[in-house]
């Protein structure tokens, strides 16, 4: 009989661990293990994955419409928050990819044209509404960027999504509903 209430106590404490992991609840509720001792290391690594499965890949093409070029955009997120850069030419969104925190993408094939770049950084991206679900910021770069291929040439830009010191580049935050998802 003793080990009817030990067994429901480990199995409270292993429901209050994998929400507590999850992020569902802040702290264990009343009767529970508040510690992950008795969680094994299969179901800690089920709850991470799951989160992480939600996140696209680093570079991913999230919109691709009019690629083809032989131009390139190298983008450095630099924060500590992922990011999505749209490229959009006249009122046409051409490519947007996503860039996650504190690493580097590159698109390679953008056609010759003007271009006005967006970014939106934040967490908890959907790619099915192309928005970030928590804290998200939109930006657009007030310079637009010209790719022209003449020739055996042309032409790579490198984007930076965080502060540089002697960067020259401004930017002006933008309305969500303005933002090209």
């Amino acid at each position: 009989m003793q080990r009817l209430p030990h067994r429901t106590s480990l199995r409270a404490g292993v429901v209050a661990a994998v929400a507590l992991a999850g992020g569902l609840i802040t702290t264990a509720p009343a009767g529970a293990a508040p510690t992950t001792a008795g969680l094994s290391a299969a179901t800690s690594v089920t709850v991470q994955a799951e989160s992480a499965a939600a996140r696209p890949a680093n570079g991913r093409i999230l919109y691709h419409r009019l690629g083809g070029g032989v131009n390139q955009l190298k983008i450095k997120n630099g924060t500590s928050r992922d990011g999505v850069v749209a490229l959009v030419r006249g009122s046409t969104k051409a490519i947007s990819i996503y860039v996650r925190a504190k690493s580097t993408a590159t698109i390679r094939d953008v056609r010759d044209g003007t271009y006005r770049i967006y970014f939106t950084t934040g967490s908890r991206f959907s790619v099915s509404k192309g928005r970030f679900a928590r804290n998200p910021v939109y930006q657009r770069f007030n310079d637009r960027l010209r790719f022209r291929s003449p020739g055996r040439q042309y032409t790579i830009y490198t984007l930076t999504l965080h502060p540089v010191r002697g960067g020259k580049a401004r930017t002006t935050g933008v309305n969500p509903k303005d933002f090209p998802a």
